[in-house]
């Protein structure tokens, strides 16, 4: 399980007026702890009003930067957000995890590819990662951004992608998306279906793309990744991570009783009884255990754990694949359990 680091802040940069990145001081000795493939995010926990608060953030630098820098967006009752928007200064320190996440873009020096990117409001930080890199790990490649927000004042990052585009003219092509204001150049309206046909079939319709990387709200992504589907795009080279998940949940029918969990930890297993209407992160953490989390709510992937007896069934599922839920794969914030005995393992993951 990824452990914490306490980390200076070396840096804040307002991005828009509702949105900073943050870059981390990471000591030498660190250095390697904290290498990442671009798309991965780091877990980032502190105390705000004497509550313990953990968040997720992927990480915006390139891999050959040596910068570990995060892209915080302000939303409206979001407390962590709100909290390192308002109060959080440079010499202040968080804890932060090693970077993880299986949402990556690997690049080959030699490879010559053809890279599709979508993405929505904050999603651009993982996706920008993975452009920067691109650009300088692969000299023959090529990438597309199609990028969505509500203005050109809310677009984070927009002066450096526009830099990047002028410096990269014949290999970064970005197309921007207002869903409030419309602009010369720009598309009007959101992420759409024709949006999609209109980036493949016609404005790019000379390249030939290799793999597509989507970052967003999951609306978004499940039309975006039906419409690539249709033109012609295998499955497994559509990638995607939601950064807001929606809200359409199965219907669990009440239980009553017990289960007997075991949850595995760190090499320690602990047994204790719990309702079978909790989560088992829920009860993990109620009975003082120090298992990973993060947003608790079905998108990060932090609390993932294995069922290796009994069996759970989870209350929404929009990241795990079918592969991994028959490996025995659970969003530990999502499962309930549905035996009496039921074993959770979050090393073996």
């Amino acid at each position: 399980m990824p452990q914490f680091h306490n980390l200076k802040i070396k840096e804040i940069v307002k991005e828009t007026f509702n949105a900073v990145s943050i870059l981390f001081d990471v000591p030498s000795d660190l250095q390697k702890t904290y290498a990442f493939t671009a798309g991965q995010y780091v877990t980032v926990r502190t105390k705000v009003n004497n509550k313990t608060i953990r968040r997720a953030y992927s990480i915006c630098s390139s891999e050959k930067s040596g910068d570990l820098r995060i892209a915080i967006k302000a939303i409206k009752n979001g407390v962590f957000s709100n909290y390192a928007f308002q109060s959080l200064n440079i010499g202040d320190s968080l804890d932060v995890t090693p970077p993880e996440g299986s949402f990556k873009l690997k690049t080959e020096h030699k490879a010559l590819k053809n890279y599709l990117g979508f993405a929505a409001g904050s999603g651009i930080t993982p996706i920008l990662s993975m452009i920067k890199t691109v650009l300088e790990n692969e000299p023959k490649s090529t990438f597309t951004l199609v990028y969505g927000n509500k203005s050109s004042q809310e677009t984070i990052f927009k002066e450096e992608l526009d830099a990047l585009a002028q410096k990269f003219i014949a290999r970064l092509n970005i197309q921007y998306v207002y869903s409030q204001e419309e602009l010369k150049g720009s598309e009007f309206g959101r992420i759409e279906k024709a949006t999609v046909h209109t980036i493949v079939r016609e404005k790019f319709n000379h390249l030939r793309f290799d793999e597509a990387f989507l970052c967003g709200p999951e609306e978004m992504i499940q039309t975006v990744s039906k419409t690539l589907s249709e033109d012609g795009f295998l499955k497994e080279n559509i990638h995607f991570e939601l950064f807001v998940s929606s809200s359409n949940t199965k219907e669990v029918t009440k239980q009553e009783g017990v289960s007997e969990i075991t949850v595995l930890v760190d090499d320690e297993e602990t047994t204790f009884s719990m309702d079978k209407n909790d989560t088992l992160l829920a009860a993990s953490l109620r009975n003082n255990l120090d298992v990973p989390y993060s947003c608790q709510g079905g998108v990060c992937s932090s609390c993932m754990c294995k069922v290796t007896e009994g069996k759970a069934r989870m209350t929404s599922n929009s990241i795990l694949s079918e592969s991994d839920l028959e490996e025995g794969l659970v969003l530990s914030c999502l499962a309930h359990p549905t035996t009496e005995k039921i074993t959770i393992d979050f090393d073996d993951v």
